[in-house]
């Protein structure tokens, strides 16, 4: 929005104080000054309005993600811990789209691998929200790619204006061709002014929604294992985090000489027996 205010209040400036700033220059130009100018303007207006709403939207999931990660897996059961969450949150949706195919999974009637029902039904729940996630990127993507060139039309148009003054004056001087040559750098400007902001807008939006896609299929996975395994399976964040337990330091713990069990004809240092003769351990 700031650089639409920024163009609408260039042109609204007072001719009277440049006589070469945008108003003039838009005056000169026509009716094509004037339709370019405006599109520009349209143009940045909504990637702005894209750009903050997309963020606020970003936000609001990264914080689910976050209220997820600190108690959803403390629950009971997932019905529980579905409804510790937001009613339109992104996660619960997730929770209650697997659900859901759970419970008709015993509706088929041609045998289906519940495993594979279940993991359908969850992709098909992340892909949605990813999709939201992605409107209105596309515009961000064009306004980038065209506003450029639509400012270069408006220098196009600025210079033939200026070839067809000093072609009808037969006059080459500065005061004949100024007004439409700055008009034809002006347009060229406010296209890059538009352009700039919405491509890092883009890849800024982009690399936010690959990290929230990332949070979300591992949510996804967590919910699927732990279906599959009927509760047993949970995410390592959510276990005791406690020590080692002794049967694993016992099993990393080398063995010593004359602890392990004596063979059959063998005595404690290995040698064969004699026959007759009984070997104890030491």
């Amino acid at each position: 929005m700031a650089t639409s205010a920024l163009l609408l209040a260039a042109a609204a400036a007072p001719a009277a104080d440049n006589p070469y700033g945008l108003m003039q220059a838009l005056e000169e130009g026509g009716a094509i000054s004037w339709a370019t100018f405006i599109i520009l303007v349209i143009m940045s207006i909504g990637t702005f309005y894209i750009l903050f709403t997309k963020f606020l939207q970003q936000q609001k999931i990264i914080n689910q993600g976050k209220k997820v990660r600190a108690s959803f897996w403390n629950a009971p059961n997932l019905r529980d811990a579905s409804g510790k969450l937001e009613k339109k949150s992104a996660y619960r949706a997730i929770v209650e789209d697997a659900l859901v195919a759970q419970d008709q999974h015993s509706k088929l009637t041609d045998p289906v691998d519940q495993h594979e029902w279940v993991a359908g039904n969850l992709s098909r729940s992340q892909g949605s929200i990813t999709n939201r996630l992605g409107e209105g990127l596309a515009f961000l993507a064009t306004v980038g790619s065209t506003a450029p060139f639509i400012g270069l039309f408006g220098t196009v148009v600025g210079i033939y204006r200026a070839l067809i003054k000093i072609g009808a004056s037969g006059d080459a001087s500065i005061s004949t061709v100024a007004g439409p040559v700055g008009e034809a750098l002006i347009m060229t400007a406010l296209g890059l002014i538009v352009a700039v902001p919405a491509v890092l807008a883009y890849n800024w939006l982009i690399r936010r929604n690959k990290t929230i896609s990332e949070d979300l299929s591992a949510f996804t996975n967590d919910v699927h294992g732990y279906l599959a395994s009927n509760g047993a399976v949970k995410p390592a964040m959510a276990g005791p985090t406690g020590a080692p337990g002794a049967q694993t330091r016992t099993a990393a713990a080398p063995t010593q000489r004359g602890s392990e069990p004596l063979r059959a004809g063998m005595t404690s240092t290995g040698a064969q027996a004699q026959p007759g003769t009984t070997t104890t351990p030491r």
